[in-house]
């Protein structure tokens, strides 16, 4: 098992707010993550926890200090958990280049193509490494965990949520990638991690994996900001995942918040919604 080390711990809203490190298998590299344990599970109370996946250039740090969820979970009981983005310093070439590929945009796949495949492994990192992570560590009740998350991150939460029937108990996502294989962003991490026979893309792209989803119901909540500048120039592509939900009659609900950007901006002002949304799915 990876052993925690502790980065640092500040009290807030009656329960702490960790950042611990560990050295990962998956993608063979030390990597940080945040951890909101709410005052009951600093006395040993097992909790839900829902996770959080970031977007493109995160690290751990802007969720913990932007999104502003540590109040809300701390009423709602939950604890919340969130990852880096992707793998650090591998000096790998190219990794730094840009702010859409490599560092800091990990995508969550496993990769498959000679250059990353070997640290770029973000989904099973996730999905595997990091979620035993959290439950050998944390007094947390591993069947009912649910995960939400912003632009890649909100692509991320979607594509687990629909590759493992069951895993997750809630989901949510604000201004998700929602149909990578049609959009820029897309076609560059998934040419670069994947190569470009793009029969290999549709593993992780919701808006093709809603169409063969079959597990427990899902009631999925996006929410979009109407002055995104990313859902102008057509690399969100939300309304092509609401379409792919109805014809596969998977309930999804998209809220287009008038004037809100890409922004933490944005995510503060609905996020104590999501953590309702969650609370809703996790608690009963």
């Amino acid at each position: 098992m990876s052993k925690l080390t502790l980065v640092s711990s500040n009290k807030t809203f009656g329960g702490e707010q960790r950042v611990y490190s560990h050295e990962s298998s998956e993608v063979g590299c030390t990597m940080k993550f945040g951890v909101f344990l709410p005052a009951e599970a600093l006395a040993g109370t097992k909790l839900p926890v829902v996770m959080w996946l970031s977007g493109l250039t995160c690290t751990e740090q802007n969720f913990i200090s932007k999104a502003g969820a540590q109040r809300v979970a701390a009423e709602l009981k939950l604890i919340i958990v969130n990852p880096d983005t992707s793998p650090r310093g591998l000096n790998i070439e190219g990794e730094d280049d840009s702010y859409d590929f490599g560092s800091g945009a990990g995508f969550y796949v496993d990769a498959t193509t000679n250059k990353w495949k070997k640290n770029y492994r973000m989904y099973s990192y996730v999905t595997k490494e990091f979620l035993s992570l959290v439950h050998d560590n944390f007094p947390t009740i591993p069947d009912k965990q649910g995960v939400f998350g912003h632009s890649m991150g909100g692509h991320g939460a979607l594509i687990m949520t629909l590759k493992n029937p069951g895993m997750f108990s809630s989901v949510s996502a604000f201004a998700p990638i929602s149909h990578p294989m049609e959009c820029p962003w897309g076609h560059k991490c998934f040419g670069g991690y994947l190569g470009e026979d793009k029969d290999t893309w549709k593993a992780y792209d919701a808006s093709v994996l809603v169409k063969t989803y079959d597990g427990p119901p899902l009631d999925i909540l996006v929410d979009q900001g109407s002055a995104d500048n990313f859902l102008k120039e057509n690399q969100l592509l939300p309304e092509k995942f609401i379409e792919a939900c109805k014809e596969s009659n998977v309930p999804c609900v998209l809220r287009m918040k008038e004037g809100y950007d890409h922004s933490y901006y944005f995510i503060a002002s609905f996020m104590e919604d999501h953590l309702r949304h969650h609370a809703k799915h996790l608690h009963h």
